[in-house]
């Protein structure tokens, strides 16, 4: 006997109210794209629930995708069985297996088929028993199990529910827009965006790339970087900016001090420009208050004249160390420490402003027109398509070759 379905439990989404069919339809949707390597498999929604039908398909390789996707609060291994009293024993020694070094356990049951001959109150007893019987130094504990095992009689058959797993939570991704992910290589930007799309969000990045101050390999990283992160979505493009000229004029027109300013100020007014053009209504970033110069609360303030959207910033209050747990648990940080720099910290000056004023950015900018190459850098941007469920990165190029 194994597990032959997962229960799926909804999180925040089950406090939705008429609009919440809309969310599970996308959760459906998100979990089907997720599970395509296995394609015995199959999605089951009821009313309040949602089940995966494994049809023979492993179980924990399923239970290890379905953890991945956002808007599910956790999840249980269940089984189907006959309502006879021998399938029932099986299953609950099934059950109470699948939770290594459980030393207590509890049966919960609960009897909907009013016909079956054994009641709830002696159904407890003897699966528990059942399991005493063939364990060793196991006991019952009725008050705070390791594993509470949950068997369901119902008309059609039985059900058995082993230990909860839990999910990624959040919202379904794509049930709250999209936003412009500004993915530069380090280890917070994934982070952000990883976040970003737990409240549902769908992302595109933006890369700002300089070669030859910037190596293929650097870009290499970030779209690696994507692919961790479309594990937890669908796919992601990856619009890639020719930012060298832009970087070099701003070394040598602008004061060293303010050069990292400008130099994000232009990064903004790039993203908001191709968000604009792909519908895009926000652009996120990796940001930490008072963790570099540029994200200082007056960098902020100064950085933000240019643009009038959303700035997402889901990191701003963490530090350091926390982002680098979450970078950990979602498998980017050792891509993002991998030794190739992005244009950001190759341009770092020595002492940039680390409170500096939009009077003064206006100032300097309003000496040097960068509008030309600001629409020069969008028409030459290239899109690279990545996507983790077919486990391949394409460049809209590739169609040519």
């Amino acid at each position: 006997m194994n597990f032959n379905h997962i229960l799926i439990r909804y999180g925040e989404m089950a406090l939705k109210g008429k609009n919440r069919h809309l969310f599970e339809q996308k959760l459906q949707s998100n979990l089907a794209s997720k599970l395509k390597p296995f394609p015995a498999a199959r999605i089951k929604k009821t009313r309040g629930r949602m089940y995966v039908l494994l049809n023979g398909e492993d179980p924990h390789d399923v239970m290890e995708h379905c953890q991945q996707v956002f808007g599910i609060h956790s999840l249980s291994f269940a089984v189907q069985v006959e309502k006879e009293e021998e399938q029932l024993k099986e299953a609950v020694m099934l059950a109470f297996n699948d939770a290594q070094n459980a030393k207590t356990f509890k049966i919960s049951s609960k009897r909907t088929d009013k016909e079956f001959p054994i009641k709830s109150a002696e159904l407890n007893p003897m699966l528990g028993g059942y399991i005493l019987r063939n364990t060793e130094g196991v006991t019952v504990d009725v008050h705070d199990p390791d594993v509470e095992i949950k068997v369901e009689v119902r008309h059609d058959a039985a059900y058995i529910t082993a230990q909860d797993y839990p999910g990624a939570g959040g919202l379904p991704v794509g049930t709250t827009g999209k936003s412009l992910l500004m993915l530069s290589g380090g280890i917070d930007s994934p982070v952000s965006g990883y976040l970003t799309m737990k409240r549902g969000v769908a992302i595109e990045a933006i890369h700002f790339h300089s070669p030859p101050y910037t190596s293929d390999r650097a870009k290499q990283k970030v779209l690696d970087l994507a692919n961790e992160l479309s594990k937890y979505g669908k796919k992601i493009n990856v619009h890639v900016v020719p930012f060298t000229a832009i970087q070099q004029k701003i070394q040598r027109e602008m004061p060293e001090g303010y050069s990292m300013t400008i130099m994000r100020r232009m990064m903004m007014r790039i993203s908001e420009k191709l968000a604009h053009k792909q519908d895009i209504l926000s652009i996120t970033t990796g940001e930490s208050l008072g963790q570099v110069a540029s994200q200082t609360m007056e960098s902020m303030n100064t950085i933000n004249e240019v643009t009038n959207y959303p700035i997402i910033r889901p990191l701003v209050s963490m530090d350091k160390l926390e982002i680098i747990d979450i970078a950990r648990k979602i498998g980017t940080y050792d891509i993002s420490i991998r030794p190739y720099e992005d244009c950001c910290t190759v341009f770092v000056p020595k002492a940039p402003k680390t409170k500096p004023t939009r009077k003064n950015a206006n100032y300097y900018e309003e000496k040097v027109d960068f509008n030309e190459d600001i629409e020069k850098a969008l028409e030459e941007t290239y899109v690279i398509q990545v996507n983790e469920a077919e486990n391949k990165t394409k460049d809209q190029f590739d169609d040519l070759l």
